[in-house]
């Protein structure tokens, strides 16, 4: 079964940390930021598939 707790602190603490950029205007790393979290997330969701 997925740990969607894992999941959901992953995505959460990436969003903030990417609204952190976004208020210091850095768009380029807020979207990398959830670009990675949204792969690591579908990562932990893979690896708990299996």
């Amino acid at each position: 079964m997925p740990d969607y707790k894992k999941m959901y602190l992953l995505l959460f603490n990436a969003v903030t940390d990417a609204l952190d950029q976004l208020e210091r205007q850095n768009m380029g790393c807020a979207a990398e930021i959830l670009k990675k979290a949204q792969a690591d997330a579908e990562e932990v969701y893979i690896e708990m598939e299996k």
